[in-house]
């Protein structure tokens, strides 16, 4: 069953000189219980999709059209005051840099209680209470002692502990986690991952994973949209994705990645050129100045996605790779 379904999803910079599209007419939809990778080159509009569901974009940027539906509700037609009631108790969110997120002149304890008694309702001795549950729930040891903890007086890891912590402190159907390996080393990010697959079993929840590490992606994710220049470009089940990769980007994407097989000293591929700046995307397919596939009709007009010949699964969109020539 569909649990967040986006059709159309367009997002714009306001400019002196007018209105910058940089999400143009994302189509995605997760399912319950699913595991959702979204990859991309950085600026390629992965985070802006996610915080436009909960009214969170950055000053001057907004969501200009299409829909998403979750719960039965278009969240982009949500009030301020009822945007407010979703976060946190609906979609939860996970970020990137805890010590940029977290406040560091309130214990990591009081913050956890604060989302509690604000989303649930709570009881300040309650919420205290259940704010060592969650401490411990996400693997902190001594999580009593760490409550009482100041943000900076924990190690990185326990710091994205906490963040998960307040992420799950209201129960969401959802979870979002928006590059939350980043700024961790290779060893805690391993234990991360385990831990929020390992919490998305046990609480029966979604998770979106937005990150640009393909082989991070690999063995967390059902399925894999690959964003490109503010479109999707193909959609489909995580082994399609890394056996049968399609679109000329997906596969550009992949090539580059290294591996155990190559030659010690080879050198790895690139993809030619730059994505596009916000406001100088190209007529029609975004990737069609890097393609090596490219033909005039490319530059006609944005191609839309289509499922693959016998995979209604699997979504592309290119009509040179639907041809089977790509």
């Amino acid at each position: 069953m569909t649990l967040l379904d986006i059709k159309g999803l367009t997002i714009d910079i306001a400019r002196d000189t007018g209105p910058v599209r940089v999400v143009d007419g994302i189509d995605l939809a997760v399912m319950e219980g699913e595991s959702l990778g979204i990859v991309g080159e950085s600026g390629c509009g992965k985070s802006l999709t996610m915080l436009s569901l909960v009214g969170l974009l950055p000053n001057r940027i907004r969501a200009t059209g299409g829909q998403a539906l979750f719960g039965g509700r278009d969240l982009l037609k949500l009030s301020a005051r009822e945007l407010r009631k979703v976060r946190g108790s609906e979609i939860g969110f996970i970020f990137q840099d805890p010590m940029t997120s977290l406040n560091p002149v309130i214990r990591v304890g009081d913050q956890i209680a604060e989302a509690l008694i604000y989303q649930k309702g709570m009881a300040k001795a309650a919420a205290k209470a259940r704010a060592v549950e969650l401490l411990s729930l996400v693997g902190i040891p001594a999580p009593e002692e760490r409550a009482n903890a100041w943000p900076h007086e924990l190690s990185g890891g326990m710091r994205q502990r906490v963040m998960i912590a307040m992420g799950l402190a209201g129960n969401p159907k959802l979870l979002i986690a928006d590059e939350p390996t980043t700024a961790l080393d290779v060893t805690i990010q391993a234990q991360i991952v385990d831990l929020v697959r390992e919490l998305k079993d046990r609480l029966k929840m979604s998770v979106v994973w937005i990150t640009h590490d393909l082989a991070l992606i690999a063995g967390l994710a059902d399925r894999i949209a690959v964003l490109y220049a503010g479109t999707v470009v193909e959609d489909a089940p995580v082994e399609a994705i890394f056996d049968r990769p399609t679109h000329p980007y997906t596969r550009a994407l992949l090539g580059s990645l290294p591996t155990l097989a190559g030659a010690a000293m080879e050198r790895l591929p690139s993809i030619a050129g730059t994505p596009p700046e916000p406001g100088h995307r190209p007529k029609g397919c975004p990737f069609a100045p890097r393609c090596e596939f490219v033909r005039p009709s490319c530059h006609e007009a944005v191609p839309k996605l289509h499922p693959m010949p016998g995979d209604a699964r699997h979504k592309v969109a290119c009509p040179v790779a639907l041809e089977g020539v790509a």
